[in-house]
């Protein structure tokens, strides 16, 4: 920082956003869309579910930690000055604020056009009789059998709710007894959440059909009442720094998280005082953890009807394209390798294809008698990975192969481990890495025996090697043999499987070595050109900003007269716009039709241009306590590609919103309202224009 900088942690200077308020923005930026009538109906459904899916997985981490440090007596204010109580408190009601936004947005605009679309979302008072005596036949013999009462009285204690399932909360009394008690059904998981009756387009939530047979469940008693709730649990874990075993750790803990402890207890807006009383009391929440929803509960599953087969309600489907510099490689992999070595080849999903890249890769090292050794790490990955069966394949060959799995990736510990024992009794050697660093870096290297001489190629990327959001995520990848990056490669693979320390990277910048030091340096040299009157700026797309150190580096090359433009999609900490400290630093979130994923920094100091793309954001435990890459994109050519990309997402006016000073997201208005520029649009029409003409380019040769 320079001395006439000004601190984030200067009292009179608030200059730093809370991190779980600006993820929640996000969050409030995916329910808007879902608002904008400019887009196709059941794309509009699908928004309104990722909302929903979105902020359970909120609560389930960001709010159970808040709410962990808040128990523990926990008072330290974060670095945007609040303590975990104060910002419990303003997630609590913003949270309300959003459900009820949410609940007008469904009942009063979504549910209303899908019926004038003939896909009626009803009740079982909408069915005429011949419809509700199908239906009972079909309760009968498809739902009946699988739903279990849980009464509690005597003997009976309160039963184990599981985290984000669906229940029907009841009070029932027996009139010969005049005893009342409380009983719990759950919704099956197993069945489909919206069922289509007739043939008319109807469909009827399942928990209003079960509400509605209820007296099946309970004969000879009078229901008095009965309430939807459901509960949300807290689903992160850690796993000590000295486990021996890090697998069975991780397995440990899987098992505890079905247990982890109440964070949130939503119940449907009609439910009694009483009810929701009982509800507290045996779920042992407090009243600032229940959210009474005016809407059906769990809208997330509405992705059952955005999946209904009806063209016309959705955006026209986008195929990724073919890249053209791959063309020649999906009839004869290997020449994926004479395409790397005439120089890095750049890949953009979901724009170019996944399998017409990534996995030809892969296969290329199965199919390739050259290839002698397969390393790669991975963090998900989808159930039918082409991957996978790759590192088999090449094991059973003979070929070495080696994979790094991180068994401590949210959400995705127990497809791991699975898979992970598969690959080992394939003869693949696994290694799961360390328990206090997680692998979060995306890279594979390829050695393949060329005359006499080993050459090696490496895939460095920024998205997960999963098959099934490479067509939703926005990532960026590149293949290269430069001797340099590939020995990095080899070395990080080395110190991950075995014991010694690396020495020195030669061009990757690696978390938790160089990275962050290597990204101080690129900001502070961008602030020095700056000061000297030279051209000076940053360009940085990424998930997270919430690094302070990092801010504090960046307001100081802001305050040198450098310009510094962030794409953030999800959570930004830095305030920009404030007077003396941010001017020069400007803050955009794209979001759209596909997850902005990709991590690229771009600085400018000067003559001097320094590109990179990888796998960290700028978050604490991205760039100290994981082991995340960040790869430099040397190739003008490339370079030119990628600075492309960070025009077109800084010019979009149709699916961004811009950071204010005060804290605030704007959605941008487009300037020219007639020629509206959209990201995402841009980078299709980009990716097939190239497509075509590589293909008309490759019949005349």
């Amino acid at each position: 920082m320079t001395a006439k900088a000004k601190s984030r942690t200067d009292p009179a200077e608030q200059t730093l956003l809370n991190r779980e308020l600006s993820h929640l923005e996000f969050h409030a930026r995916v329910l808007e869309l879902a608002t904008d009538e400019r887009l196709p109906l059941l794309e509009r459904v699908q928004f309104c579910a990722r909302f929903s899916s979105n902020l359970d997985e909120f609560f389930q981490v960001r709010v159970a930690g808040l709410l962990g440090q808040a128990e523990a007596g926990v008072t330290v204010r974060s670095a945007d000055g609040l303590t975990p109580q104060q910002a419990l408190a303003r997630i609590r009601e913003r949270v309300l604020d959003l459900s009820a936004v949410q609940s007008r947005l469904w009942k009063r605009e979504l549910r209303p056009a899908l019926g004038a679309e003939g896909i009626t979302v009803g009740g079982i008072e909408d069915l005429d009789a011949k419809e509700l005596e199908k239906l009972e036949r079909r309760f009968e013999r498809e739902i009946y059998p699988v739903l279990t009462p849980l009464a509690v009285g005597p003997g009976q204690p309160f039963p184990y709710i599981s985290g984000l399932s669906l229940s029907l909360a009841i009070f029932a009394e027996d009139p010969d007894a005049g005893e009342e008690r409380f009983a719990r059904v759950k919704i099956p998981e197993a069945l489909p959440r919206f069922f289509h009756l007739g043939g008319r387009g109807l469909y009827v939530p399942l928990e209003q059909i079960i509400a509605h047979f209820l007296p099946s469940l309970f004969p000879g008693v009078e229901i008095l009442e009965r309430a939807v709730f459901r509960v949300t649990r807290d689903a992160d874990f850690e796993v000590s720094d000295d486990a021996d075993d890090l697998l069975e750790a991780v397995e440990t803990q899987l098992r505890r998280r079905r247990f982890g402890d109440v964070v949130r207890v939503e119940v449907s807006s009609s439910a009694s005082s009483e009810m929701v009383a009982r509800l507290q009391s045996g779920l042992g929440a407090d009243e600032t953890q229940v959210y009474r929803v005016e809407s059906p509960l769990d809208l997330s599953e509405l992705l059952e009807l955005a999946a209904i087969d009806r063209p016309d309600l959705k955006p026209e489907p986008w195929i990724p394209v073919i890249p053209p510099r791959l063309a020649s490689a999906q009839n004869d992999f290997s020449k994926i390798f004479d395409e790397i070595r005439r120089g890095e080849v750049l890949v953009h999903q979901p724009y170019h294809s996944y399998i017409a890249s990534f996995e030809v890769f892969a296969q290329a090292a199965v199919r390739d008698p050259s290839v002698i050794a397969m390393k790669t790490a991975v963090y998900r990955t989808s159930e039918d990975s082409v991957l996978v069966a790759s590192l088999i394949q090449c094991a059973e060959e003979g070929k070495q192969s080696v994979c790094l799995v991180e068994l401590k990736a949210r959400f995705d510990e127990l497809r791991n481990i699975e898979w992970s024992r598969e690959l080992e009794q394939a003869g693949v050697h696994v290694a799961y890495g360390f328990p206090d660093l997680k692998i979060h870096a995306k890279m594979t290297l390829i050695v393949r025996r060329e005359g006499d001489a080993l050459r090696r190629y490496a895939h460095i990327g920024t998205g997960n090697y999963h098959a099934a959001t490479a067509r939703l995520y926005e990532d960026l990848g590149i293949f290269t043999a430069d001797e340099d990056i590939t020995a990095d490669v080899a070395d990080l693979f080395n110190y991950i499987t075995g014991f010694g320390r690396p020495q020195k990277f030669r061009k990757l910048l690696v978390a938790p070595f160089t990275l962050r030091s290597g990204l101080v340096d690129e900001i502070r040299a961008v602030a020095a050109a700056a000061s000297a009157g030279k051209h000076a700026r940053i360009r940085l797309k990424l998930n997270h900003l919430v690094d302070p150190k990092i801010v504090d580096e960046l307001y100081a090359a802001s305050q040198a007269g450098a310009r510094i433009d962030i794409i953030a999609r999800s959570t930004c900490a830095l305030r920009p716009g404030v007077e003396g400290v941010s001017e020069n630093i400007h803050v955009r979130s794209i979001v759209g039709r596909f997850l902005e994923h990709s991590r690229v920094y771009s600085f400018e100091a000067d003559e001097r241009v320094a590109t990179y793309i990888g796998s960290p954001d700028l978050m604490q435990r991205n760039l100290d306590h994981r082991i995340e890459v960040l790869v430099p994109v040397e190739n003008a050519r490339v370079r030119a590609e990628v600075h492309a990309i960070l025009d077109s997402a800084l010019a979009d006016d149709t699916n961004a919103w811009i950071l204010m000073p005060s804290g605030d997201w704007e959605r941008a208005v487009p300037a020219k309202p007639e020629k509206p520029h959209s990201h995402h649009e841009t980078m299709m029409r980009r990716a097939l224009k190239r497509a075509r003409r590589g293909a008309r380019d490759r019949r005349a040769g």
